[in-house]
């Protein structure tokens, strides 16, 4: 599997194009078929995977269950010293006793130097690690200064504890800020960040910051010179949670309007040309554009994986790629 480089600017690795997710091992994913996953992803040439503190807990679970099972699955495989693990802190449950929502009041612990602190030597302790490749904070925390949040990331790093720090479900202009400020303190700035993306894209709205943007794409492109570190993309929910290849599953989070419907279409039927699935073809819609990223797939099942697999090495002509950027309507 080809690879990309992660980078602050400071610590440096190669993780595989693909990022597995392990949102659900655990708890909608059993134990054994989420072993099988993880294997048949190492086999692959694999190397990312991704997880956080608090995913089960919208399963019903205790929040930890990927963490554990990403755990025990490296211990017997013995396998810590070739992967990169990502994982998250703060969306986890502020009060165990009220539910998360994605909507306030949401529920989160955030992003306090205090949660940083305890959270992130806990996750190591699931994982059955000693450090942590990536810590993102999962969600943006606009409640607790930049500087206390982005110094408590710094201060892991420089413990040894974590590699690269990142952030999830945030506006660009958060990220820039928090870089900047991470300058001005003389830490490692965020060196990736997660947010939502594929190739059919949400209708405009204020407030709606966890999608990659255009802004995004354009900032993350400008990065790797020596007085900007490198800023790296990884992308959930490539595939639309099935929606990509379903053409008659609904389409959600902002996406459901006319142009994606069309553009869906054009997917579809550049899939039968080209010989792939529209998966295949959506996947490497993203790690071959012009700024690329790298999706963070998730799948129930080998199969489900297999087939995500097989993007890793599609390659889109130039011509193709025009027209599955062609405005849907124009000319082709």
């Amino acid at each position: 599997m080809r690879s990309r480089t992660l980078s602050n600017g400071t610590t440096s690795f190669a993780v595989s194009a693909l990022c597995l997710g392990a949102m659900n091992f655990g708890t909608r994913t059993d134990q054994e078929t989420s072993r099988a996953i993880l294997d048949r992803f190492v086999e692959a040439g694999g190397t990312f995977i991704d997880t956080a503190n608090n995913y089960s807990v919208w399963s019903g679970g205790h929040g930890r269950e990927s963490e554990d099972i990403l755990g025990a699955w490296m211990r017997d495989r013995g396998n810590r010293d070739s992967l990169r693990i990502a994982t998250k802190l703060g969306a986890a449950q502020k009060d165990p006793a009220k539910p998360l929502s994605t909507t306030p009041p949401t529920n989160y612990e955030g992003l306090s130097a205090e949660v940083i602190r305890r959270q992130a030597p806990e996750s190591a302790r699931h994982l059955g690690i000693s450090h942590i490749d990536v810590l993102y904070g999962h969600v943006d925390d606009r409640d607790v200064d930049l500087a206390e949040t982005v110094g408590a990331f710094g201060a892991l790093q420089q413990d040894g504890l974590i590699g690269i720090a990142g952030i999830s479900n945030v506006a660009t202009w958060r990220v820039v800020e928090a870089r900047e400020e991470a300058r001005r303190q003389g830490i490692a700035p965020y060196g990736v960040v997660q947010q939502q993306y594929s190739y059919l894209q949400p209708s405009p709205r204020f407030g709606r910051n966890n999608f990659v943007t255009p802004g995004l794409l354009d900032y993350a492109a400008s990065t790797g010179t020596p007085d900007r570190p490198p800023l790296a993309i990884t992308a959930y929910s490539p595939l639309h949670q099935g929606a990509i290849a379903r053409r008659n599953q609904q389409l959600w989070g902002g996406v459901d309007h006319p142009t994606s419907h069309a553009r869906r279409e054009v997917l579809h039927e550049v899939a039968g040309e080209v010989g792939a699935t529209p998966n295949q073809v959506a996947l490497a819609w993203l790690m071959g554009g012009e700024v690329p990223v790298i999706p963070v797939i998730g799948a129930s099942s080998v199969a489900q994986l297999d087939e995500a697999l097989g993007a890793a090495e599609l390659a889109l002509d130039p011509e193709i790629r025009a027209r599955l950027d062609a405005e849907p309507g124009g000319p082709r």
